[in-house]
C-alpha cells in the first residue's frame, strides 16, 4: 500500500472530510493572499471571522437572520399546507385530478421567482411578497410529493380499510392514506426545505429586508467578506433546519422501525 493510501485509510471518513475541508480553506486563502485574485473580488476565509463579529455587534446580522427566518417559516408552512391539501385531493379523487390537470400543466413550469413582479404589484416590497414567492416555490414540490404518495398507497390497505368499515373518504384518509403516504410526503417536505431557502434569497434581493437584501447591500459596497458571512450563514441555517427535520422525520416514522 502506497503512503498516500495508507494515510487516507488511517484517517477514517471523518478525518478525511476534515482534511478535505482544511485543504479547501488553505487553497481558498492562498488565492487572495498571494495576489492571484484581488481580495476585494474574493476575500480569504481569514477575513470572515472579523467581518462576522462586526456585523454581529452592529445588530445587522441578527436582524437579517430574524427577518429571513420569519419569511422562510411562513412561506414554507403556507406552501406546504396548500400543496399537501391539493395533492391529497387529486390523489384521492380522479375527478379532481382531471379537473385540475390542465391548470397544473399551465402553472407548474412557471418558476416561483417569475411571480415576483406580481408579488410586488399585489403586496409591494414587503415581507408578505417574500412569503408569497416562497410559498409558490414550495407548493409544487409538496403537491407532487403528496399526490404521488397518495396515489401509490397499496390497494390492499384500502381494501382492508373497506373491510373494517372505513369507507368514507375522511375515515379512509385519516386511518389509512395519510399514514401510508407519510414517508413520501416527508420526502417532498425535505426537498421543499432547500427550495424555500433559495426562494428566500431570491425574494429578498428585490428589497425585502433579510439575508438576501443584506448581501446585495454588501456587494454594492464591495464588502465581499460580508457577502461570504451571509453565504455561510445561509449554509449553517439550512444545515441546522435540515438536521432538525431529519430528527422530526425519524420520530414521525418510528413506527416503521
Amino acid at each position: 500500500m502506497d503512503p498516500l493510501r495508507r494515510a487516507s485509510a488511517s484517517l477514517g471518513p471523518t478525518g478525511l472530510a476534515a482534511a478535505g475541508l482544511v485543504i479547501f480553506l488553505l487553497v481558498w486563502e492562498a488565492f487572495p493572499r498571494f495576489g492571484l485574485v484581488n481580495p476585494m473580488m474574493l476575500p480569504g476565509p481569514s477575513a470572515v471571522p472579523a467581518a462576522f463579529l462586526r456585523e454581529l455587534r452592529s445588530g445587522q446580522w441578527l436582524s437579517a437572520v430574524s427577518a429571513s427566518l420569519s419569511h422562510y417559516s411562513l412561506g414554507l408552512v403556507l406552501g406546504a399546507l396548500l400543496g399537501i391539501a391539493l395533492g391529497v385531493l387529486t390523489g384521492m379523487f380522479r375527478r379532481v385530478e382531471d379537473a385540475t390537470s390542465w391548470i397544473v400543466r399551465v402553472l407548474r413550469p412557471i418558476p416561483g421567482l417569475a411571480w415576483a413582479p406580481f408579488a410586488i404589484i399585489w403586496f409591494g416590497v414587503t415581507p408578505t411578497a417574500a412569503v408569497f414567492i416562497i410559498a409558490v416555490a414550495v407548493f409544487w414540490i409538496v403537491f407532487f410529493a403528496a399526490h404521488g404518495a397518495i396515489r401509490t398507497v397499496d390497494r390492499d390497505l384500502i381494501e382492508v380499510a373497506d373491510a373494517f368499515g372505513f369507507r368514507s373518504a375522511p375515515a379512509r384518509l385519516v386511518k389509512i392514506l395519510l399514514l401510508a403516504a407519510m414517508p413520501g410526503i416527508l420526502v417532498g417536505m425535505r426537498t421543499a426545505l432547500g427550495q424555500a431557502w433559495m426562494a428566500v434569497v431570491a425574494a429578498e434581493i428585490f428589497g425585502v429586508p433579510g439575508l438576501g437584501h443584506r448581501m446585495i447591500e454588501a456587494s454594492a459596497l464591495l464588502a465581499t467578506e460580508l457577502v461570504v458571512v451571509y453565504m455561510l450563514t445561509m449554509a449553517a441555517l439550512y444545515g441546522l433546519l435540515d438536521s432538525l427535520f431529519v430528527t422530526l422525520n425519524n420520530w414521525l416514522l418510528r413506527w416503521k422501525a
